[in-house]
């Protein structure tokens, strides 16, 4: 009798946890670990277009590997069309804005702002798949959003040094297009999963993003000196970030239960925004905790409503 038949659905629910608090724990390590390797605009390190091309060109090459060994399904018709989507959001437009963004904000700041992402992909899922949720979660999105704003708004003023009016810095808006990228390409590439199976569906993404990603990340390989800790944060952001990190979080979702599981990514910009103080040496004030746990609290009930489903778009 194989072990999986002797494990019980309440010690499958609770591995499903487990591994999907391992896989937000990689992921909140995304933020300070592409901060640590592209550095701030003062202090530069590797850069963002190489950080981003980089990334995705290694995380490829291994699941070329991975998709010779496990076999499986292939990609058929418009399911190309679909991985080239989400490749666009996933593995282009969402990491290079990210470095972008970080570039010029710290790493709490840019935890804030994309801690709207869980929100943004249920608003982008019931637009895609005709759903029809309850007036309140529009008013938590309009509400999270807000938020963010005005945390943008009030922190980046204070940050660069104060002066007459509000004014949000320009990174804000990278950070606020990563998330929207990464939404809509979240919500594509689920539709993959179903046929495909998870931990194929990203590397069929990766894959497909070859022919432009290894090109580009020699074309934009560093030619200066940079500090092996940037080289470090790259390592982590192709192994983990963009490949390991997404196994451990779908096999969470296929043992615990999405709804379930789900819930624990709450915990990702607080655990980013605590990985940033001992790896960076970033400050966390109580502005940036307050609203971090203002943007969570409207993810969180903005997640329980009810939706009525209806037929994809």
């Amino acid at each position: 009798m194989s072990a999986a038949t002797l494990t019980t659905p309440l010690e499958q629910e609770t591995r499903g946890l487990w591994l999907g608090l391992l896989g937000v724990a990689i992921f909140a390590l995304t933020l300070p670990m592409t901060r640590l390797a592209t550095g701030a605009a003062a202090d530069p390190q590797l850069s963002p277009a190489f950080v981003t091309f980089g990334r995705a060109a290694l995380a490829g090459l291994l699941s070329i590997v991975y998709l010779a060994v496990v076999g499986g399904p292939r990609p058929q018709g418009r399911q190309w069309a679909a991985l080239l989507f989400t490749a666009a959001g996933n593995v282009l437009g969402f990491p290079l804005l990210l470095a972008l963004g970080l570039r010029h904000v710290e790493a709490v700041h840019a935890a804030v702002i994309t801690g709207l992402l869980p929100l943004a992909t249920a608003a982008a899922a019931a637009l895609a798949f005709r759903q029809r949720p309850a007036a309140a979660f529009w008013g938590c999105a309009a509400l999270g959003s807000a938020l963010v704003v005005v945390y943008a708004l009030s922190h980046s003023s204070s940050s660069s040094g104060g002066g007459a009016g509000l004014r949000a810095h320009w990174a804000d808006a990278l950070l606020v297009l990563a998330v929207l990228a990464a939404s809509a390409s979240y919500v594509v590439g689920a539709r993959l999963t179903p046929a495909l199976g998870a931990e194929r569906v990203i590397c069929w993404v990766l894959v497909v993003s070859l022919p432009l990603t290894l090109p580009a990340a020699g074309w934009t390989w560093p030619t200066q000196p940079v500090r092996a800790a940037a080289w470090g944060g790259f390592v982590y952001v192709a192994l983990f970030s963009m490949w390991l990190g997404f196994f451990a979080w779908y096999r969470a979702l296929a043992l615990g239960g999405p709804v379930r599981v789900s819930q624990v990514q709450l915990l990702q910009p607080f655990l980013s925004m605590l990985f940033a103080v001992p790896l960076l040496g970033e400050r966390l004030d109580a502005t940036t905790l307050g609203f971090g746990v203002a943007v969570m609290a409207t993810v969180f009930i903005g997640k329980r409503l009810p939706v009525q489903t209806g037929k994809p778009a």
